[in-house]
């Protein structure tokens, strides 16, 4: 008697949407396994630094020969349980990669490519051939927004302006202490309706000339509020960790700077009084540069000597003066800042101000520092160069990786929450591509 094989199945692969921007979800689905196959699906990405980064669950397909990614278990990998965009939050480099690495899109007008295959069985996976794969795009800048580049004033940046005439509230991003000019976190938010600017003020020759700092800011915010195209008293300040003392600043000390809302990531609003805002934070810093200790790995710690200086009421500054909503978003694991004990510090002050009804706060256990888009991977520990000492440091931000995630995707939800309760009256519509 001869035997009957069974015809071989070929996996069928999808992604949905295969297009969309970052903070969108997407399905994976697995199809035409043979039912209760072991399969590995993995996502896979080549920085523009040329370092890969993945992600990988262990699945087994149901009594269809069918994984659904956003709805079946994964029994392992890189992140387990049901996490339909574990394929994105729980990316890290690939074994054998560069140590420190951080992920960060720097051409935003092209896609963050990831490339999602499926494998047989749980182990070796690396070293197969994937049964399937599909190239998806994440995209920070929508179809239609505008990237412009900005150098009048002496101002370096690059503003994003939404489809359409508007007029539209607008926004300046304020990115923290390492410098440079970073674009994806205001082209997301131009795709969500605001007209923002990217700014950089760590190393440009106008800071750098010894004028005054506070001009420079109040020159950035102008640039924004005279647009022809923003609404000129609906403008707000949106910073992280330095970007969130430079936004605290201004919204509490400049006459020219009347914000319409502060969204403050990480919070720190401390420096030292009578000195430009980025010297002021760095004498302080030298002052208590004693405290900064390293762990077990060698990484940088900042938080002891963050807690040294704002406990000193003379460093803080006087938030009382703020007369716009506050949105504070801290992780309770932040080792880079106090920034839970900051914000009890500007909820004090905001308090006995009389405006504590302006304040909201997200906190997160188990967060770091960086708080980033939602489905970012998430940062514990990553190359940081000093600018006290300006040698080279692995900086210990904190967190751990599930609850992290949670927490970026939690908070960008309130995030835009928040600015469409503020900058705008009624709602407008979301961007989707």
């Amino acid at each position: 008697m001869s035997s009957i094989t069974a015809p071989l199945r070929t996996p069928v692969l999808s992604v949905v949407p295969i297009r969309a921007l970052v903070d969108e979800t997407f399905k994976v689905l697995v199809e035409n396994l043979s039912p209760g196959r072991p399969v590995t699906v993995r996502s896979l990405h080549h920085s523009e630094d040329r370092d890969d980064w993945e992600a990988y669950g262990h699945y087994i397909s149901d009594h269809r020969g069918t994984v659904s990614v956003s709805d079946d278990s994964s029994f392992g990998g890189s992140y387990s349980g049901k996490e339909p965009m574990g394929l994105l939050w729980s990316m890290r480099p690939v074994p054998g990669s560069r140590p420190g690495l951080r992920l960060r899109k720097r051409d935003i007008t092209s896609p963050l490519l990831v490339n999602i295959s499926v494998y047989s069985g749980h182990e070796g996976f690396r070293d197969q051939e994937p049964l399937a794969s599909v190239v998806t795009e994440r995209w920070y800048m929508a179809p239609g927004v505008k990237r412009v580049e900005v150098k009048e004033q002496g101002i370096r940046g690059t503003l994003f302006i939404p489809p359409g005439p508007g007029p539209f509230a607008g926004l300046l991003d304020l990115w923290g202490g390492g410098g440079g000019l970073l674009e994806y976190r205001a082209a997301l938010l131009a795709s969500h309706g605001y007209v923002c600017l990217a700014l950089e003020y760590l190393r440009t020759s106008e800071m750098k000339s010894g004028k005054n700092e506070q001009l420079y800011f109040e020159a950035a915010f102008n640039i924004i509020k005279f647009h022809p195209q923003v609404m000129p008293d609906r403008v707000g300040l949106f910073g992280l960790s330095m970007g969130s003392l430079i936004s605290m600043y201004l919204a509490a000390e400049s006459a020219a700077v009347k914000p319409r809302c502060c969204v403050c990531i990480s919070c720190n609003h401390s420096y030292l009084p009578g000195k430009h805002i980025t010297d002021g934070y760095s004498g302080l810093l030298n002052e208590n540069y004693n405290k900064v200790r390293t762990d077990e790995n060698n990484y940088t710690i900042w938080r002891d000597m963050g807690l040294e200086i704002v406990r000193k009421v003379e460093n803080n500054i006087d938030v009382g003066k703020i007369s716009c909503p506050i949105l504070l978003v801290n992780g309770q694991d932040d080792q880079n800042w106090p920034s839970v004990e900051s914000a009890e510090d500007i909820a004090a002050k905001l308090r006995a101000a009389g405006k504590e009804h302006l304040l909201t706060r997200l906190t997160y256990p188990n967060a770091g520092h960086l708080i980033e888009p939602p489905f970012s991977p998430h940062f514990r520990a990553t190359n940081f160069k000093n600018i006290i000492t300006n040698e080279k440091v692995v900086m210990l931000w904190g967190g751990q990786t599930k609850p992290h995630s949670d927490a970026q995707e939690d908070s960008w939800r309130k995030i835009l929450s928040f600015l469409q309760l503020h900058m705008y009256s009624s709602s407008s519509p979301r961007a989707k591509l």
